[in-house]
């Protein structure tokens, strides 16, 4: 059985940049264990093959956890550093819609940069991985074998994307050692919609800014009507918060619909919509598509509702269209300082496996990068007894 300084467990953008920062300043033997054949497919993947690596504005706001966690943790690593790292590598992101952090060209590059800074890490490759065993040494079994280690990094990430190989391993091995976990559900992803709402169905395909009111949350961004029921980058954020009970969306923020009072073109005209929307719309609330300078004082009520909508989804569209999960291991667990159990030591949680989720618009590879930097600055400060 091959014996390690360190075993990080899962080859993404957590477990690579955990290993790229221990290869950069320590000397210790290291194994990546990867229960795919290839190494980041869920970074290959994402932001449409471009990685959305952060955003312009990044601080513990922008997600749902504990932020005596995640404040700690995104100091150490903020978005500038990232920035500046990956720019060191010869990756020069471009920002999108203002706030977005693109690759220019494709996730390769970003890829690239961390598969050349684990060069010397055993990358273990289609090693499915069982379970872990003991303390001082951690025995990791794989479907291809047992590997041993003084220290184990779980960077196994959450339960979305299974067709990428995703699975809630991190969450049985947290359990297995008596740590405490909330179950995954999925989070940045589309909300389905109770029978009240069906005429949404039926605009599949349209898309609008609007600005959603969700648990205390405030979002502004594009929603899309889909079949399933509404999506769009506004709708995915908002899912983060929603568990239950009612959002509210406004489908015309930053317009006075009072400028209208006395307008005489009728409302599907002179409101700044896509017409099928405003059509299904006025006939949802019940009012005549006519001159708005017409519309009495109720039918006025009536079409506020635009810029105040209240709606209860009825649930999400699954783990199977979820970009992230909630979710992982509990937070009080977790020492914002060294990403260590508090109960297990040697045994470190990062990136997605951690209850820390943000919002849609590269947080949580943020979130990702930064607790797997703080990880391997504390594993790389200890000392290890020579074998």
């Amino acid at each position: 059985m091959k014996h390690y300084d360190v075993i990080i467990l899962g080859g993404g953008a957590s477990g690579l940049m955990c290993a790229a920062q221990l290869r950069q300043n320590s000397s210790l033997s290291i194994a990546i264990i990867e229960g795919n054949n290839r190494p980041a497919l869920k970074l290959k993947a994402s932001g449409g093959g471009k990685c959305n690596l952060t955003n312009v504005e990044v601080d513990e706001s922008h997600y749902l956890g504990d932020e005596n966690l995640i404040k700690p943790v995104l100091s150490v690593f903020p978005q500038k550093a990232l920035l500046e790292y990956f720019k060191a590598g010869g990756l020069r992101p471009v920002i999108r819609s203002e706030r977005y952090y693109f690759c220019p060209k494709s996730s390769d590059e970003v890829i690239s940069i961390l598969m050349g800074k684990v060069s010397g890490c055993d990358l273990l490759l289609g090693h499915k991985i069982l379970s872990i065993e003991g303390q001082n040494p951690f025995i990791v079994t794989t479907e291809r074998g047992k590997f041993s280690a003084d220290k184990i990094v779980v960077a196994t990430g959450g339960a979305s994307y299974k067709e990428l190989g995703a699975s809630d391993i991190g969450l049985k091995i947290a359990q297995s050692y008596g740590i405490k976990t909330v179950a995954f559900s999925p989070s940045l992803v589309g909300l389905t919609l109770q029978p009240k709402e069906f005429w949404m169905k039926e605009l599949s395909g349209i898309s609008c800014r609007a600005r959603i009111h969700v648990a205390g949350k405030t979002l502004d961004e594009d929603l899309l009507f889909a079949h399933k029921g509404i999506s769009g980058l506004v709708v995915l954020s908002a899912s983060l918060y929603w568990h239950r009970g009612e959002i509210i969306i406004n489908f015309l923020p930053d317009f006075d619909l009072n400028i209208l009072k006395k307008e005489k073109k009728i409302i599907s005209t002179a409101i700044p919509l896509p017409k099928r929307f405003m059509k299904a719309f006025l006939e949802t609330v019940g009012l005549e598509d006519k001159a708005c300078n017409r519309l009495s004082p109720q039918e006025w009520e009536n079409l506020l509702k635009i810029q105040n909508y209240a709606m209860a989804p009825s649930g999400t569209f699954g783990l199977t269209k979820a970009e992230v999960c909630r979710g992982g291991v509990a937070c009080e667990e977790i020492d914002p300082f060294t990403m260590e159990s508090s109960k297990i030591k040697g045994l470190y949680f990062i990136g997605e496996t951690v209850d820390v989720t943000g919002e849609l618009g590269g947080y949580n590879f943020q979130w990702a990068f930064s607790s797997a930097v703080v990880c391997a600055k504390a594993l790389g400060s200890m000392s290890f007894n020579p074998k």
